[in-house]
């Protein structure tokens, strides 16, 4: 069983790096720095990064993706992903909205947005997987 749960994790990851970086190699890059230039690094923190993917992935499948595939509803599966990702990616924006100065709001819009697609999607994945493993 565990060995389940670390090949559906691996395909779940792959697909998020996939299609986060395409997002933020080819659509979104030029929209992060037009709006955030005046506080990007010049190099992206990857020690953080690859935390909060490994993070992410975790609560994907925890409150996604394992409880989808019990409950066997693809309807219930897709709306918990829409929740799992305006919640942590709004977490994320509301507090910089609320506390970083001159935080844009449309990039909070943008990205609490996105985070609904890539959770969306990526539990698609998720699931998919999921049922083809057992």
């Amino acid at each position: 069983m565990m060995f389940y749960y670390l090949k559906l994790y691996l395909i779940t990851f792959s697909a998020f790096i996939v299609i986060d970086m395409v997002w933020l190699g080819l659509v979104a890059r030029t929209f992060y720095q037009k709006h955030l230039g005046f506080i990007m690094a010049s190099s992206p923190n990857w020690i953080a990064a690859i935390i909060f993917y490994l993070l992410f992935i975790a609560g994907l499948l925890f409150f996604v993706v394992v409880p989808g595939l019990k409950d066997d509803s693809l309807k219930k599966s897709l709306l918990r992903a829409v929740m799992f990702g305006l919640i942590t990616y709004g977490t994320y924006d509301l507090t910089n909205l609320a506390v970083v100065k001159d935080w844009p709001v449309i990039v909070t819009v943008v990205d609490m947005i996105w985070g609904v697609v890539l959770s969306v999607s990526v539990g698609f994945v998720g699931l998919q997987a999921g049922r083809k493993l057992t």
